[in-house]
């Protein structure tokens, strides 16, 4: 979890508890995960960007879509002003308590930290991803790690 970030032992924060600040839930799930189309409005209302609240309710964005919220899905949201957008996105990924992208990283390198491929997975819609936690991810992710490991043990014999 990122620094100075709260942590909440809440399931589903009221939105003026924090002032919006980014919060997580006792396994290190975003609150704002929990959010509804309007609780977002008010996010970015709050954030000072009152003329973006038709766009992000019109968009049918909630806490769960937030997830998809990035540079280059603003512009098709009708925010267009790049400095907004740096704002916005900014914002988006301290909500979230995702690192901001490394655009120099080598494809050759792991993916990315596991609360942001859970929140990819989490973003998606459907059974599945309403069911699956943060530590059932952490829990996938250990057993493909091991998986690895056999395989390239098996490889080297």
């Amino acid at each position: 979890m990122a620094e100075g970030l709260v942590k909440s032992s809440r399931r589903t924060p009221t939105k003026f508890d924090n002032g919006f600040e980014p919060s997580f839930d006792y396994d290190g799930t975003p609150t704002c995960l929990s959010w509804s189309i309007e609780d977002v409005a008010d996010w970015v209302e709050f954030l000072g960007f009152k003329q973006y609240r038709a766009c992000f309710k019109d968009n049918l964005v909630n806490g769960r879509k937030l997830i998809n919220v990035d540079a280059s899905s603003l512009p098709r949201m009708g925010v267009n002003d790049f400095d907004h957008i740096k704002v916005v996105a900014k914002k988006v990924r301290e909500l979230l308590g995702i690192e901001e992208p490394y655009w120099n990283r080598s494809i050759s390198l792991l993916h990315r930290e596991p609360l942001g491929l859970f929140l990819e997975k989490k973003g998606k819609t459907g059974t599945e991803a309403d069911l699956l936690t943060f530590e059932d991810y952490k829990r996938q992710l250990k057993r493909q790690e091991k998986s690895k490991e056999t395989k390239t043990a098996f490889n080297i014999l």
